[in-house]
């Protein structure tokens, strides 16, 4: 589904990712942690093609099409879709008529999935205009509902949410990354996973998402590296436990 080869990226002068390797398979959930400033945020604009963001070197494949310099809207016709920490507020578009953009000249039920995530009242009102830290959640979800992307990137799902909301996004995001999980009398686990069609990649810093999907694969981003791949529970229970020094010495060693 995606694969990033050796790809550095600069902001002006300054390098934020250096040397990212990264695959995700057909169906897979990638979970990326990091703490703040080590380039979480930049590798997913740099995926969509947002921003000020240069690649400078490496390449960009998704579904077999080098997208590494496709202009953004290109990207998302291929099929990536993304859920921002903090979209901008768009006066004279009300969130009906972008959702129906979003579904990329299909017949979209709006209020149908507007209803699936709580948001059919705020159909009429402008894109993000006074919504609370939830209510963006759940519109950029209804957005992602209506685009229907083979991969889609979460840009901590978690941020400003509470309990509440966090319980219908996580079961909205599980929905449409992983479908149905539940293993069926006629189907097994493994069969149900190789039946899944989106690929997800999350940036995530509590974790809380893990509570409700079913991620395969994790890594940390520490200063622009990727590094310490494991399971994503096992990863953020050590970075719980000891915090993020033990991934700085083990890419210390990695680079030396």
């Amino acid at each position: 589904m995606l694969h990033i080869e050796n790809l550095h990226v600069k902001i002006g002068e300054r390098e934020v990712l250096k040397g990212i390797d990264l695959h995700i398979n057909p169906g897979e959930t990638f979970i990326l942690f990091g703490p703040n400033g080590s380039g979480k945020t930049s590798l997913l604009m740099t995926l969509m093609g947002l921003g000020d963001y240069a690649v400078t070197k490496g390449r960009i494949i998704f579904k077999g099409t080098d997208i590494t310099y496709a202009p953004t809207y290109e990207r998302a016709r291929l099929g990536v879709g993304m859920s921002f920490q903090r979209p901008p507020t768009i006066h004279g578009l009300p969130v009906r008529h972008l959702v129906r953009m979003c579904g990329r000249e299909r017949e979209v039920p709006v209020e149908r999935l507007a209803r699936r995530v709580n948001f059919d009242q705020f159909l009429e009102r402008d894109v993000n205009a006074g919504f609370s830290g939830g209510e963006i959640k759940r519109s950029e979800l209804l957005q992602l509902m209506a685009q229907q992307p083979s991969l889609v990137l979460f840009d901590e799902p978690e941020s400003g949410v509470d309990l509440e909301n966090m319980a219908l996004i996580g079961r909205e995001v599980r929905s449409l990354l992983q479908g149905e999980d539940t293993p069926r009398p006629d189907k097994s686990l493994e069969e149900l996973k190789r039946a899944r069609a989106t690929s997800g990649l999350i940036i995530t810093h509590t974790g809380y998402i893990l509570d409700y999907i079913n991620a395969d694969r994790g890594q940390v981003l520490y200063n622009g590296h990727l590094c310490c791949e494991a399971r994503p529970r096992d990863i953020l229970e050590h970075i719980r436990k000891f915090g993020y020094q033990e991934c700085v010495r083990c890419l210390d060693n990695a680079l030396a």
